[in-house]
């Protein structure tokens, strides 16, 4: 029977069908960030179990961390310290690997994970995190958790899940010039909403997929939860062999040959059937910009903010305006030419060296434009010495921009740094939620091109324009 690649790689785990019908699947990788994985690794301590196989378990110092130079166990965010150093005693006592500060190869879980070979085509990984997902992009089944999940998945190397629903969305054709696979999951969300994919695993798939480059594939597959999916990744090809082979923990070359073998039967067979098929042409797609408080508040960047009275739904027109009041923004006005007061460039979506070299391209002899406060987060260590080592870190700060050490940083505020009260951002994250950013902040999410050309501008700008010059 023809199978899809979601189906291959769960039936590879599955240890045993319930009664309940949810299924019991191995685990292979386990990965911690400090925010909850001090939960988990205590809760396990307090519970008298260990950690099955640790070489197996990893964590990351990534959400709390502060990202200015020069940091140490201090946070900005009260009680921050409290988390960084239990979970350090925590790591050590269990005996699993820590990406620990002051270690290059610290930064965010899901730049590190990939870049450190840990997930690849074909493993389970979970982690109390919901952008788990981003780690599809190399082919594995990766999704998020919760801390009592992590618990017993560390304790058992298994969990009990309920088997998804399963839905291929095909881009199709070439992207046009300026339209980055941000846009492409932004285009997505906005025409099939926030909640079209809830219940489902998403293949990510058609040309315009296949053309993406390795790390554009990541960013793809992070914002699957956005459009309420369960996860999402892209089947393994050569652009993805190339990219595993020879990381840390990716099988070595004594193994490649075999593990290679494998991953190329990871594709969806001939025939598959998937529960649900979405097509999208990316000619229709521009740069993206969103205009409200959810990812699916989004349109190009050369629309217009739209009018709720349009929407016949009496609930989302009733979130519409209440976007637009929090937001400050009128029915019918102009995208382009919002001003803006800060700019950011990184997060889990958008901190890879690729995403940095765009952004920069963009940047090179240019500044941002006054009023606009910059920052640039690189997603780890390693892409941080990258950037340097090219220079990159020289172009955005000639142009302005503040340049950091790696971690999540003001993706989110937890009570710790933030760009001030109702303070309007462009950013290169991954929700607009209200307060995400800071206390009424306003954020609208966009391609770390988008933003970096915005913050030249000082307004929400199409970069087609600046990328033309």
């Amino acid at each position: 029977m023809a199978r899809n690649i979601i189906e291959k790689i769960w039936d590879e785990h599955k240890v045993a069908d319930l009664d309940d019908g949810s299924t019991l699947l191995y685990i292979d990788r386990v990965f911690l960030h400090e925010r909850t994985g001090s939960i988990a690794l205590k809760g396990l301590e307090a519970s008298g179990r260990q950690v099955r196989n640790p070489e197996q378990v990893f964590c990351a110092m990534d959400h709390i961390v502060d990202t200015f130079p020069g940091r140490t166990d201090e946070t900005v965010m009260p009680g921050g310290k409290a988390f960084i150093t239990t979970t350090r005693e925590a790591a050590h006592a269990a005996g699993i690997t820590l990406f620990d500060l002051g270690d290059e190869r610290q930064g965010i879980v899901h730049v590190v994970s990939p870049e450190q070979g840990i997930a690849y085509p074909g493993v389970t990984l979970v982690c109390p995190d919901s952008h788990t997902c981003t780690q599809g992009a190399v082919g594995a089944l990766a999704w998020g958790i919760g801390s009592t999940e992590a618990e017993h998945a560390m304790a058992t190397k298994t969990l009990v899940v309920r088997k998804p629903k399963t839905m291929r969305i095909s881009f199709d054709g070439q992207l046009p010039p300026g339209v980055t696979a941000k846009d492409m999951i932004l285009h997505l969300i906005g025409v099939h909403t926030a909640a079209g994919g809830v219940g489902y695993a998403i293949e990510f798939a058609g040309e315009a997929v296949r053309n993406l480059p390795m790390e554009a594939r990541f960013t793809l597959c992070n914002m699957a939860v956005e459009f309420g999916a369960w996860t999402g990744l892209i089947a393994p090809d050569p652009n993805t062999f190339d990219y595993v082979r020879g990381r840390p923990y990716a099988p070595d070359e004594a193994h490649w040959e075999v593990a290679r073998e494998n991953w190329q039967s990871l594709v969806s067979d001939p025939g598959a059937v998937f529960d649900k098929e979405i097509r999208i042409d990316v000619a229709d797609i521009v740069p993206q910009v969103t205009w409200g408080t959810s990812p699916q508040h989004t349109v190009g960047i050369d629309g217009q903010v739209p009018d709720p009275a349009m929407e016949t739904d009496l609930n989302r027109r009733q979130l519409m305006q209440n976007a637009l009041a929090y937001m400050e923004l009128e029915p019918g006005m102009p995208m382009e030419g919002i001003p803006i007061e800060a700019a950011f460039i990184g997060s889990c979506t958008n901190s890879r060296l690729s995403d940095l070299r765009n952004a920069a391209a963009i940047l090179k002899g240019r500044t941002v434009a006054a009023g606009v406060k910059a920052i640039v987060v690189p997603g780890s260590g390693l892409v941080k010495k990258a950037a340097e080592a090219e220079g990159l870190d020289k172009i955005f700060t000639a142009a302005g921009f503040e340049w950091r050490e790696s971690g999540c940083s003001m993706c989110f505020f937890a009570g710790g740094e933030n760009f001030g009260l109702e303070t309007r951002v462009i950013s290169s994250t991954n929700r607009n939620f209200e307060n995400r950013q800071g206390p009424r902040t306003r954020t609208h999410i966009a391609s770390p091109t988008t933003v970096a050309a915005s913050a030249v501008a000082g307004e929400l700008t199409d970069v087609r324009k600046l990328a033309a010059q």
